[in-house]
């Protein structure tokens, strides 16, 4: 029955993200297509087409239909299935090996914030990377809509076809590097805030909401010029081009060679504040996900 118990938190994290996911997709949607625009070396995304989170909802939604905000929604879900799985449950874990060890708490009964942070940034990293495929595609399907991919399965084809396994590996520094920070926030500040918030709430659905909303703020700012270089690198993509009716792809140089390139890049052509584009929408959409999953996870945890 132990050996049940120790999966217990894999299972519920995956089901809490899948279902936080599902709730909160539409306004990733609009965050990553903020994030893309304005690119001036890239006369494809050049264009500010939205002024912000609201003008891209109502935009995408008249010029493209409600369902192009679900645009990518499958390997979201096939993302958080595998990364929102092991993530939590691994953080969960390791914080259970580290108190057996008596790293975890201080002699006060008080958890140690350094040993949160440790097993959080572990379990984003570890995560984050082997779940990297899900995360290109979904950034691909939201950035074009419905009408460039034929779904999950043709986004794929399309970039195995074209770009190799490397191009399922885009951005895959950042990626990890994001998953660390969020992590190394996100779980320790929500743990702090419930422990802090358990004599005037207890463990009950306030203090969950509290906790979640205090610890998505911290996120959103730590992760969002992470985000947005992220979002960059993994939209990179060879120029498609039809050639006697066939589909090829035309080799053409990079827009950035890597994260410093395109941070650097991204300030010098548009500004230090173009690191934090899609920042509201990232944090709107933080605080319902994070309330989501941990009301979810909690309530998992007691059946």
């Amino acid at each position: 029955m132990a050996e049940v118990k120790d999966w217990r938190p894999f299972v519920y994290g995956g089901v809490a993200s899948i279902t936080a996911e599902f709730g909160t997709f539409p306004i990733d949607t609009t965050k990553t297509r903020l994030q893309v625009q304005g690119q001036k070396i890239d006369q494809t995304f050049s264009q500010l087409r939205y002024r912000g989170m609201t003008d891209a909802f109502v935009k995408i939604s008249k010029e493209e239909g409600l369902r192009a905000l679900y645009s990518g929604i499958w390997p979201a879900v096939l993302r958080q299935a595998t990364y929102g799985t092991i993530k939590f449950g691994t953080y969960y874990t390791l914080k259970k090996l580290a108190n057996e060890r008596g790293l975890l708490t201080n002699e006060d009964g008080s958890e140690r914030v350094w040993s949160n942070i440790l097993c959080a940034a572990a379990a984003g990293a570890i995560s984050s990377a082997i779940a990297n495929p899900t995360d290109v595609l979904k950034v691909r399907m939201q950035v074009h809509g419905r009408a460039h991919h034929q779904g999950l399965i043709g986004c794929f084809s399309e970039i195995y076809k074209y770009e190799g396994v490397r191009g399922l590996w885009r951005g895959v520094g950042p990626t990890a590097q994001r998953a660390v920070v969020i992590a190394s926030v996100e779980l320790p500040v929500y743990d702090f805030c419930k422990l802090q918030l358990m004599n005037a709430f207890g463990d009950h659905v306030a203090n969950h909401f509290i906790s979640s909303f205090i610890a998505s703020l911290g996120s959103a700012i730590a992760s969002t010029p992470i985000d947005v270089i992220r979002t960059r690198l993994m939209n990179q993509r060879p120029v498609s081009m039809t050639i006697n009716g066939l589909a090829t792809a035309a080799a053409t140089p990079k827009l950035y060679s890597g994260s410093l390139d395109c941070a650097v890049q991204t300030i010098r052509n548009e500004g230090p504040l173009a690191l934090y584009k899609g920042f509201i929408p990232t944090w709107v959409r933080m605080g319902p996900w994070n309330i989501i999953f941990f009301i979810t996870y909690e309530q998992l945890k007691k059946h």
